[in-house]
């Protein structure tokens, strides 16, 4: 494998920073990532025929998700596999799970352990998928996705994940496995 450019190999080089996609229902949609997920309408306006909705939880960035109008009302499968949200703790993260079950718009919600994070999934109103989750302080390969109470407690839910992720062949801590990746992706020398 070649490896980029040191300018392009330095970790803030290439940093994920928005997406866009179609709705159905701008009002809608817009109501349901303010009003239920907490981000802050940054903007708004018409660039042509479409009309776009800017929203962002992070006071540094402009926009993180945009919405823009135009999605055919017919079109019954969304492209987009999923938008995951990270959550610092299980109580976020069982508030926001009980923020989206109080939606009537919400379908399919349900709580997961991928041993490296606890996630709750769910569809938004036009059936796009969302993740919100919270990492885990080690890796394990994946797939892996099981079940898991949220309702338990925080012992009880980490205890469950962690005894998951050992089970798996190449448990390690994460610092282990994100300094692999580090190397691995040319950000830090061989070891």
């Amino acid at each position: 494998m070649t490896l980029p450019p040191p300018a392009l190999r330095h970790p803030g080089s290439l940093v994920f920073s928005h997406m866009g996609f179609y709705v159905r229902d701008l009002q809608r949609m817009a109501r349901f990532y303010k009003d239920v997920l907490c981000f802050t309408e940054t903007d708004r306006g018409d660039l042509g025929a479409v009309q776009l909705v800017f929203l962002s939880r992070d006071p540094a960035e402009h926009h993180q998700i945009v919405l823009a109008s135009g999605r055919p009302a017919d079109l019954t499968f969304s492209v987009i596999n999923q938008i995951s949200l990270r959550v610092p703790d299980l109580a976020t993260l069982r508030l926001v799970r009980d923020r989206v079950a109080a939606d009537g718009g919400v379908t399919e919600l349900l709580c997961a352990t991928h041993g490296n994070a606890v996630s709750i999934y769910f569809r938004d109103p036009e059936g796009n998928r969302l993740e919100v989750f919270v990492d885990m302080p080690w890796y394990c390969e994946q797939p892996l996705r099981e079940p898991i109470d949220l309702d338990q407690s925080d012992e009880a839910v980490l205890a469950l994940a962690e005894a998951m992720a050992r089970s798996r062949p190449r448990f390690q801590p994460r610092a282990a496995w994100q300094a692999d990746m580090a190397r691995r992706m040319g950000y830090t020398a061989e070891a």
